[in-house]
């Protein structure tokens, strides 16, 4: 499997302004690229690698016109996902946009009995059953209880509640942002990884583009952990993103198969 994927952003910095970068692949490609410039003039990020592996580009800038263009090829797939013991400690807790202990009650009620693959398909089943996806929804402060309660949402919004059920039941589960080839509209896209039986497997109660082909770029949480840009200073107003994703083959996908991350 080949994937091609670019990401084209433009940021209106409003004064000088550090920007940290979410937008490469966690494991590095090759060929890769990473352009980024303020009003024309070509600027070099620093790399930065956070504790699950993602990789951030941190880059400082005066007021002005950010561009930055990212391209990447990845061949193959990655090897899956380490698993380390604290950070199974660490997703199987409440966090800020995945409130498992509120939603603790509605997540023993529906999935009482179920484990392992059985259970992540059925978080799966039942979160898309329940919750619409319309672009523009919710807001960037949104949290798993209130998509429940409007029953709408985007990808990170699936995301968070299928995180948010599966912790409360006691399974560590986290938030992975991806490039998606067969994404419609395209754009970043977020999904839940879930750990069962030795093994972090994706759950995307979506069903909008092939697990198989996603290709990972940063893991944490949830969305305050994976956040295509993070900015420090004054105002920064996204003026333009663009995402596209091009794999050699696009493969069917069953939602009840386990699929996971490479």
């Amino acid at each position: 499997m080949q994937r091609t994927v670019t990401a084209h952003l433009e940021l209106l910095l409003g004064g000088p302004t550090t920007s940290h970068l979410s937008i490469a692949s966690a494991a590095p490609a090759d060929p890769e690229s990473l352009l980024v410039s303020i009003d024309q003039r070509p600027l070099q990020p620093s790399l930065l690698v956070d504790e699950h592996g993602s990789r951030l580009h941190r880059v400082e800038a005066d007021q002005g016109m950010l561009i930055i263009d990212y391209a990447a090829t990845v061949t193959g797939r990655a090897a899956p996902a380490p698993v380390r013991p604290l950070e199974l400690l660490t997703f199987v807790r409440p966090s800020r946009y995945c409130e498992s202990d509120i939603l603790a009650p509605t997540a023993h009620a529906e999935f009482a009995r179920l484990e392992g693959h059985t259970l992540l398909s059925a978080v799966s089943a039942w979160v898309h059953e329940r919750i619409t996806y319309v672009p523009g929804s919710s807001e960037p402060t949104d949290g798993a209880v209130e998509t429940l309660l409007t029953r709408k949402g985007v990808c990170r919004d699936f995301a968070h509640l299928s995180i948010a059920l599966l912790r409360a039941c006691d399974v560590p589960a986290r938030m992975a942002s991806v490039y998606a080839p067969g994404l419609f509209p395209m754009d970043f896209h977020a999904v839940c990884e879930a750990y069962v039986e030795g093994a972090w497997c994706v759950v995307d109660a979506t069903w909008l583009a092939p697990r198989q082909s996603l290709l990972r770029i940063a893991t944490g949480r949830d969305a305050a952990d994976t956040a295509f840009v993070t900015t420090s200073g004054p105002e920064a107003i996204l003026n333009w993103l663009e995402v596209s994703v091009v794999v050699d083959v696009l493969p069917l996908d069953d939602w009840r198969s386990v699929v996971q991350l490479g």
